[in-house]
């Protein structure tokens, strides 16, 4: 095993705290023990971590300095610039300086700077609604180029904030990014995608391994909370519209929000917090849904939903508003004679 040499620090701002919550949930029995094996030295995390008051400051002061190279800085958590662009919403305990005066600091130091979890990325819950703290991403508000440190900031490695967005985010891609950086190689540009997502994650919808795939195919749909069919037209799913993999890495090794019966809300996304209608609901207009698969035309959806309709098999159609397999499928002879 070699020794780490790719320093991350972890600081959080305003978030819950769930993106930490689900890194503890990587697939390892030994979680420091992966982050050393893929070379990754963990500075410091403010809840993984021992160090706190004098010893954290001194840590900060000589990745500023330069005494400690910071690899990586990671932000958790949305950026609070209230009230007034001071930014006194939330000051860094002992220091009576707004955290995103530190961040700003650290980020001109660090050689990658990473926001984890939607939060950091594009603001996210806490920028919703009246937004009253004045909540930002790191490098974007929603789906625009701006945020705390400007559209056109880059980091020392000629990287834009890397957005490991999700609401939380899966800790296999916060793990698989810094352990792609500590590499010689490191991560390139083009392994982003359009809103700075590492693509390895992002180039995939979450419709993608959905197990419940034959009913989308048949536009079989649920109707209640529940039922096996397809959420799309009615659950407010949006699976076919959310850029991740969470069906085919899936969650704690065997889960994903639809596999426990819950619609995607495409938290991957800017603005997944406030799509205008219940996230159990989906907006139609003349009973037609309004989030069509983004690849999709408005015109041939509506055409082929209509023919996978009525070729729906009897059994596709009952077990999809059933919470239970009340059909199974029929065995069929496999010789010819």
């Amino acid at each position: 095993m070699r020794e780490p040499a790719f320093n991350v620090l972890w600081l959080q701002s305003g978030g819950c705290g769930g993106c930490s919550m689900s890194l503890l949930c990587a697939d390892t029995s030994d979680f420091r023990g992966q982050l050393r094996q893929a070379g990754i030295n963990l500075l410091w995390h403010p809840s993984l971590s021992l160090e706190t008051g004098q010893d954290v400051q001194q840590l900060m002061a000589d990745c500023l300095s330069g005494k400690t190279v910071l690899h990586a800085l990671c932000l958790e958590g949305s950026v609070l610039r209230g009230p007034e662009g001071t930014g006194r919403f939330h000051l860094l305990a002992g220091t009576q300086e707004p955290m995103m005066t530190w961040v700003q600091r650290l980020s001109a130091v660090a050689k990658h700077v990473l926001a984890i979890g939607s939060c950091a990325a594009f603001g996210g819950i806490t920028a919703g609604g009246s937004n009253p703290t004045d909540a930002c991403g790191l490098q974007y508000e929603g789906d625009q180029a701006g945020g705390l440190l400007g559209s056109n900031w880059r980091s020392a490695a000629g990287l834009p904030v890397i957005n490991i967005a999700g609401c939380p985010t899966h800790p296999g891609w916060v793990i698989e990014t810094l352990a792609a950086l500590a590499q010689e190689q490191g991560l390139q540009a083009e392994q982003l995608d359009g809103l700075n997502r590492p693509r390895f994650y992002s180039d995939k919808l979450v419709h993608h391994g959905c197990t419940r795939n034959e009913y989308y195919e048949y536009k079989a749909s649920a109707e209640a909370p529940g039922d096996l069919g397809c959420m799309m037209e009615n659950r407010g799913c949006k699976g076919t519209q959310a850029h991740a993999d969470c069906n085919v890495r899936l969650w704690n090794g065997e889960g994903s929000c639809i596999r426990g019966g819950y619609a995607c809300i495409s938290c991957t996304e800017p603005g997944f917090e406030e799509p205008g209608h219940r996230f159990d609901q989906t907006p139609k207009v003349a009973g037609i849904p309004i989030g069509l698969p983004t690849d999709m035309h408005k015109a041939w959806f509506v055409a082929l939903a209509s023919l996978s309709k009525s070729a729906t098999p009897k059994r596709v159609k009952l077990n999809a508003t059933s919470s239970h397999i009340v059909v199974a499928p029929v065995i069929k002879k496999t010789r010819l004679s």
